[in-house]
């Protein structure tokens, strides 16, 4: 587990403004709009297109330094570099942004060399603009991952192709939620590019929370199974609240849920997809991470 966030992939997490648009059924649920709302009373008030973006307070901006200052410590402990999540609560390339933010962020970015900087967006299309001029990711930025939010084929197809053409040391597919099965074969330019080539990394989670949607099993096999013909790193993160299941009725009528070794009685909800497999909500916490009774928990080579 992470030291300062709950984030499996992550050690820290570093929002620098929070406020976002959605933009496709991935953020349909999306727990960074709820938490602006609870904080402000019941309206998400830096949600939606006009709303005010709020930048986060200097001391917060601040924490990258020091983060940055204990680089050996953290490596002697952990045995990797500090792997920084930005804008958990917002979206790097967010067109609402005030532009000057985005540069006082890779100036930071600039300033904590020992920081690796994972900028995971939703807006992949508007990366190549909005990065400084001139962008050097080799010479000035090395420790920058960029990644985009996957969720289905048809993102797929529209927005890996637009990573591929932008040079981070690690590109990485952020699958959560994932809302349907994923052939990167069919990816245009991917099949012959592919993950191969480069420094990929991909990482696959069903959705939590209230309205959470169902992932079946399937499509997160078929991902693994393609990450790990292409040797790349692949990190299962959950499976929300959906497990793949089996109902019974014991001779007291209670509905049993059995998942391997695991059972529940709490006459959870159901989902049945149309090849016949049973799903349960049976809540985040019982429904785990394991994938085929193992943990996933690959990560790309730091250079």
């Amino acid at each position: 587990m992470s030291e300062n966030t709950k984030i499996e992939w992550a050690d820290h997490t570093l929002n620098p403004w929070e406020g976002c648009t959605k933009v496709g059924p991935g953020c349909d649920h999306c727990y960074a709009e709820a938490r602006n709302a609870r904080c402000a009373g019941g309206t998400a008030v830096n949600w939606g297109p006009g709303a005010p973006r709020r930048r986060t307070s200097a001391a917060n901006w601040r924490k990258p330094l020091a983060w940055n200052a204990a680089h050996a410590e953290f490596y002697a402990a952990h045995g990797h570099r500090q792997r920084v999540f930005c804008a958990s609560l917002a979206d790097v390339f967010d067109n609402e942004v005030d532009p000057a933010w985005r540069e006082d962020l890779f100036r930071l970015i600039e300033a904590t060399p020992n920081l690796d900087w994972l900028l995971l967006t939703k807006r992949i299309g508007n990366a190549g603009n909005m990065l400084p001029v001139p962008f050097d990711f080799d010479r000035l930025y090395p420790n920058v991952w960029l990644g985009a939010t996957i969720t289905s084929q048809a993102e797929a197809n529209r927005d890996i192709p637009k990573l591929l053409q932008l040079d981070a040391r690690v590109k990485f597919l952020s699958m959560e939620p994932l809302l349907g099965p994923v052939d990167f074969a069919k990816v245009p330019g991917f099949n012959q590019i592919g993950l191969y080539l480069g420094n990929w990394w991909v990482i696959v989670g069903g959705e939590s929370g209230a309205g959470a949607r169902p992932m079946h099993p399937e499509w997160v096999r078929s991902i693994r199974d393609q990450c790990r013909n292409a040797g790349v790193p692949f990190l299962f993160k959950q499976h929300g609240e959906w497990l793949a299941a089996k109902p019974e009725r014991s001779v007291l009528g209670k509905v049993l849920v059995v998942e391997g070794a695991a059972p529940f009685t709490d006459r959870p909800k159901w989902h049945h997809f149309e090849d016949g497999t049973h799903m349960a909500r049976v809540g985040k916490r019982a429904a785990g991470r394991l994938l085929d009774g193992l943990e996933h928990n690959g990560f790309p080579e730091a250079k």
